[in-house]
């Protein structure tokens, strides 16, 4: 039937047309923005991942910082150590040469003091962002004998969140403790014959004749410096593992954060090959529907024909 109330050929093309538009619309909207889901009307439940997932990874971001900020620390405090080392292993040797008779104790000492002041240069120096492990005071009320590094971020199956966090002891590290005197170079001890109190920071060897007794007490003192070589050693190679512990959780983070990534834009990006291919369909199809609507509603004017005389 035809008649000029309704035009069925029209209200199909119209219906056709329009649905086109708004496919060509999404594929405009998915190429401008490189998303197929760009918000939770798009796919709510990929839309609640992806936006979940971002914001771990900017919480990994963060902990990136940390574990950098926390290497820093660690090779501050290990920089000073190895340097420390080399001094008392000096200190060492000059002891063992003043074992020799006839040596001048008092220019012995005289380097040795040097040596001492320049550790504790070494300790108070080995400072970063505030904080120095190697010369604490113990007895601050703010001082903690463990410093927790953050080294992770996980969410559980529930949604719960954890942080990691890579523990290093100041109590084995630290030289200098202005609290008790319990560091690595300032711990005392006393000599079994002389009664000196000493610590590898403050002996003192410049009034030592060649006595038995003198040379046994500083017999302890070269074996008392030894130890603490020792001690400091096993400390470098503390912080030494830590530190390779913690580039090893760097580069783990970075690939995590990698790998979230790929997974968002597994569910949210858009393939732009697949859509610059529908895009031109859907260009066609428009242009297609815009002809079908304009031949439909050109056959309403035959009617006219009908009224003419």
């Amino acid at each position: 039937m035809a008649s000029i109330l309704t035009n069925v050929s029209a209200m199909t093309a119209l219906k056709s047309l329009q649905a086109t538009n708004r496919s060509l619309e999404e594929t405009q909207s998915r190429i401008s923005t490189g998303y197929r889901v760009a918000g939770a009307s798009d796919n709510a439940a990929y839309w609640s991942i992806a936006t979940t997932m971002r914001s771990d990874n900017k919480a990994l971001l963060t902990v990136q910082d940390a574990l950098g900020l926390g290497a820093s620390k660690i090779d501050i405090a290990y920089t000073a150590t190895n340097s420390a080392i080399d001094v008392v292993d000096e200190i060492k040797s000059k002891l063992v040469a003043a074992r020799e008779p006839g040596v001048d104790r008092a220019k012995v000492q005289a380097e040795i003091s040097q040596m001492q002041q320049q550790l504790i240069g070494i300790a108070s120096s080995a400072s970063f962002s505030g904080e120095n492990w190697l010369s604490v005071d113990s007895s601050d009320p703010d001082y903690n004998d463990t410093k927790a590094i953050v080294s992770s971020f996980a969410r559980a199956s529930d949604g719960t969140v954890s942080i990691g966090t890579i523990a290093i002891s100041v109590n084995s590290a630290k030289l200098f403790d202005a609290a008790d005197q319990s560091g690595l170079l300032d711990s005392e001890t006393t000599t079994t014959n002389g009664g000196v109190t000493y610590s590898v920071s403050t002996l003192d060897i410049s009034t030592l004749a060649s006595s038995d007794l003198d040379l046994a007490d500083l017999d302890e003192m070269i074996s008392y410096v030894d130890a603490a070589l020792q001690a400091m050693t096993n400390s470098a190679s503390d912080l030494g593992a830590a530190k390779s512990r913690i580039s090893l959780q760097v580069d783990f983070v970075n690939n995590l954060m990698d790998a979230i990534d790929r997974g968002v834009g597994t569910l949210v990006d858009a393939d732009m090959n697949e859509e610059s291919t529908r895009l031109q369909a859907l260009q066609v199809q428009q242009q297609l529907g815009i002809q079908g609507l304009s031949i439909a509603n050109s056959s309403v004017q035959g009617i006219l024909s009908l009224f003419k005389g």
